[in-house]
């Protein structure tokens, strides 16, 4: 197991970043529900942009990403690591926590709220290919959808339309509509959005399977998580301080600080990986 800060140094590492990553921009949903909810907290987030997306990546491949962004950002003094991706956690959080001691979060679709927030037991789920190929998948229908029907659906391209920026491009809107449609033809009155980049087109999928269809995602959970999780390990930061977040990205598109500018809100210091 690598060296890692211990606990034993409480008080100066609980004021130290929390690291952020997902397989290119769509982690941010999940950093906006952190910032939001933890305001004082220092946040470190890589877009893996140039690999991206994970979910059509073998597990090896996603594994040898993940370690080599947990190792830069533990460099840079992360005190916790959130995987804000689907995939990611699925093919490598098992490998991270063998490999380091510090608190790792992780991400998974959200079937049992899903199941627990539809009338009709039907839920569909959108995620990439990788994940919902994924034990860890598996796992979570196996516990949580025995009582629903459960429909699914690959959601290929879609992540790079996001990467690119195309959040409501006619061209974004009709791959959403192809997705959709096998999950209202199945009569799911409640839709998963089962991957980090998928809240950013939100209101396009809104758009697409009318107001009466519940969509859920689990960025906010995911923020309530660390927060509970940085409270019992003694790392919350104990300075009300300004926040500071810091973006990396390994992305060759030319409007790659565009696009995390827009996503995240506001402008941003955003470094090449």
């Amino acid at each position: 197991m690598s060296a890692q800060p211990t606990i034993s140094s409480e008080r100066s590492i609980a004021n130290n970043p929390i690291g952020v990553f997902d397989s290119g921009v769509g982690g941010i949903s999940v950093l906006k529900h952190i910032h939001a909810l933890l305001p004082y907290e220092q946040l470190l987030y890589v877009a893996d942009s140039q690999y991206a997306p994970y979910g059509s990546k073998t597990n090896a491949e996603i594994q040898s990403r993940c370690l080599a962004i947990a190792d830069f950002l533990i460099a840079k003094g992360a005190k916790v690591l959130v995987v804000a991706c689907n995939t990611a956690t699925a093919a490598a959080i098992d490998a991270m926590r063998e490999r380091y001691s510090l608190p790792i979060i992780g991400m998974e679709p959200a079937v049992k709220p899903a199941a627990e927030a539809s009338k009709n037991g039907i839920i569909g789920i959108l995620a990439t290919v990788g994940t919902l190929k994924s034990a860890q998948f598996a796992a979570l229908l196996e516990s949580y959808g025995r009582n629903v029907e459960v429909v699914t659906q690959g959601c290929v391209g879609l992540v790079e339309c996001i990467e690119r920026g195309e959040l409501t491009v006619n061209s974004t809107k009709e791959l959403i509509r192809q997705y959709c449609a096998p999950l209202l033809a199945e009569g799911a009155d409640t839709i998963v959005l089962g991957c980090t980049h998928y809240p950013f087109v939100r209101d396009l999928i809104a758009e697409v399977v009318g107001q009466d269809i519940v969509l859920i995602e689990t960025g906010a959970a995911v923020a309530n998580q660390l927060k509970n999780r940085l409270i019992e390990t003694g790392l919350l930061s104990s300075v009300q301080q300004s926040c500071e977040v810091n973006f990396w990205t390994n992305s060759k598109a030319k409007n790659a600080k565009q696009v995390i500018e827009r996503l995240w809100g506001k402008s941003a210091e955003i470094k090449t990986l």
